[in-house]
């Protein structure tokens, strides 16, 4: 993870990390995103995800390229996505241990029933379910909700 910086969100990677963000989500869930625009994903991450979250970003330290992305808030993991040449090697979890410091418990977010791989992730991580089959998403795929008492 020495190739890697994690870093508090700045502007200069928007565009890399919502590019990153939307091929992450859609090789997750095996479905193009066609509800959103990149400049939707973009405006969303410039606006709404930086003003309700603390945002961090994964970057290779070589290439500046954004490889992982996650945002919080005192209670909810909104957003946590990796690159996909990334996955597998640390960059999810180094993130996620930033949020869990500056967390309250229990701690909570969903991830959609598709995503095993997230699944396997959160539940190696010490996240419970503790309700699935919610399909109250812009996706309107059914999703489950993971909790972290401890």
């Amino acid at each position: 993870m020495n190739s890697i910086s994690i870093l508090e969100y700045d502007q200069k990677y928007a565009e890399k990390a919502v590019k990153m963000w939307r091929i992450s989500k859609e090789y997750a869930l095996g479905i193009k995103d066609e509800l959103h625009s990149f400049e939707d994903h973009l405006h969303f991450v410039t606006t709404r995800l930086v003003a309700d979250n603390k945002v961090y970003v994964a970057v290779q330290k070589s290439t500046e390229k954004v490889v992982g992305i996650i945002a919080f808030d005192s209670s909810f993991i909104n957003q946590l996505y990796i690159d996909i040449d990334f996955q597998n090697r640390g960059v999810g979890s180094d993130l996620l241990a930033i949020a869990l410091k500056n967390q309250v418990k229990p701690l909570q977010l969903h991830t959609f029933e598709v995503n095993v791989q997230a699944q396997s992730f959160y539940e190696k991580h010490g996240f419970e379910i503790v309700a699935r089959g919610s399909c109250d998403n812009e996706e309107k795929m059914p999703d489950i909700l993971y909790e972290l008492k401890y």
